[in-house]
């Protein structure tokens, strides 16, 4: 019984990794994101971002064996680099977490408008009530336990992909195959593969999510570890045969279509099966939204909560007392969220306003998978572990790639913007570690140890 305990446990693990994924979600927005940077090459960048997220993974891997945390990446890089760092690394992380609930919110309501388009229901701005609705529902879940939500979207999202799949298969079997995805073209070359690979990464973004209920799963440090690398194997497969299937179905030399489209599955799915199976993917893609939006918030809130907990605020490292969930650091989350879709969601349509947070959000957890996979590399020398080392090095230096890559060459407007905000998020960070005292008595505290 125990062992179908600990199975079951890292099954539900999994399924937070995945509800933040939203792997249905993810292929339906970002192929096209991935196809305005890399033109054809779109399924090569997404081979080098599961290259490169399975070398974060081995790293997640080594810190989660012995490091069990709601603040996951605040504790892991906390732990060699210092408590300060750690911080900032977390403050980092939130950001992640935090556009990408607010991106999820817009996409479910363009994928549910989509959908009603369909039946004949069109009305403007349908997408933002539609984005706030699932911000209202996702505090509602999250406010008590997400545990059941994100079991029923699991299922639902499961039946997703494999509507998804039964679409790459059926076009891969109408059209000619070729290997020209598989390498880059002349127009965008390999630093197009580059930044094409900063949203790839974006659809792995969520499986080190898991480690965020370190403190509550079952034998964490077993059921973590496995969602984790498990989460990351099956995505990859699927994102790239699938991402590959998308580049064939509208042709090698019709890339520039796919870089412009809104809802390419949907495209697709009228091209090569009927309107019907066109409308359940729309809503299958919604509802994969719901859950990215209900995954991230709880995660977001996890990590604040963990962060109030270290000295960023004491009301929001408060947790509540029948629920026991951080429902301060639930309504901080969700306002900005509603906040962004009311003051910028309200100037530019869905599809934009997503991939500006996406980007966002992605670039800065490029940083904080840099740090992991530095700490890692330290402390595999500290202990002497060649093998260790090889994957930090190689994590890091895979990262460091696509990075580059979204600040020269230059993106274009606003694209261009978004690595400045970046940077201007973590020196805010690098203040409030400044002037905590309870950060530097922790650090004090840690130094007088180690001594």
């Amino acid at each position: 019984m125990s062992t179908l305990r600990r199975a079951l446990g890292t099954i539900e693990v999994c399924g937070v990794s995945l509800s933040m994924m939203g792997p249905t979600m993810a292929i339906a927005f970002t192929t096209t994101l991935a196809a305005q940077a890399a033109g054809r090459a779109v399924p090569l960048a997404f081979l080098i971002g599961a290259v490169s997220i399975a070398l974060v993974g081995l790293s997640f891997v080594s810190f989660g064996r012995r490091v069990a945390h709601a603040g996951s990446v605040y504790a892991y890089i906390g732990q060699v680099f210092g408590p300060r760092t750690g911080f900032i690394a977390g403050w980092a992380l939130l950001l992640t977490y935090t556009t990408y609930m607010a991106g999820a919110t817009a996409l479910f309501g363009n994928f549910a408008t989509a959908g009603l388009a369909h039946a004949g229901v069109e009305i403007p701005r349908l997408w933002m009530f539609a984005g706030a609705a699932a911000t209202l529902t996702a505090i509602g879940f999250a406010w008590k336990d997400t545990r059941i939500a994100l079991r029923l979207m699991l299922l639902l999202e499961g039946i997703s992909v494999l509507a998804i799949l039964l679409l790459a298969v059926l076009i891969l079997s109408q059209v000619p195959l070729s290997s020209a995805p598989l390498t880059p073209d002349a127009e965008h070359g390999w630093s197009g593969v580059g930044y094409g690979t900063v949203f790839a990464i974006l659809c792995f973004a969520g499986f080190e999510g898991a480690a965020t209920l370190g403190e509550e799963a079952l034998d964490p440090k077993r059921a973590i570890p496995l969602a984790m690398m498990g989460t990351v194997a099956i995505a990859g497969l699927f994102y790239v045969l699938v991402s590959y299937a998308v580049v064939m179905g509208y042709g090698v030399d019709q890339v520039a279509a796919l870089a412009q489209a809104d809802s390419p599955l949907d495209e697709l799915s009228l091209k090569y099966i009927s309107g019907g199976f066109a409308t359940f993917i729309d809503f299958a893609a919604a509802t994969s939204a719901l859950a990215c939006t209900i995954g991230s918030l709880s995660a977001a809130a996890r990590l604040l909560y963990a962060l109030g907990r270290a000295g960023l605020s004491s009301a929001l490292g408060t947790a509540h007392p029948q629920h026991r969930t951080p429902t301060h650091a639930i309504l901080a989350v969700s306002a900005t969220g509603l906040a962004g879709l009311v003051f910028w969601g309200s100037q530019v349509d869905a599809a934009s306003y997503a991939g500006s947070l996406a980007t966002i959000g992605t670039l800065m957890l490029i940083i904080v998978y840099i740090g992991v996979t530095a700490a890692a590399l330290v402390e595999a020398l500290r202990n002497r572990r060649r093998a260790s080392c090889v994957v930090g090095l190689l994590g890091t230096a895979l990262l460091i790639w696509p990075l580059w890559n979204s600040v020269y060459p230059v993106p274009d407007w606003p694209g261009s913007l978004w690595p400045y905000l970046v940077a201007a998020w973590l020196i805010a960070g690098a203040f409030l570690v400044r002037i905590s005292p309870s950060l530097a008595r922790i650090e004090a505290e840690a130094t007088e140890a180690a001594e």
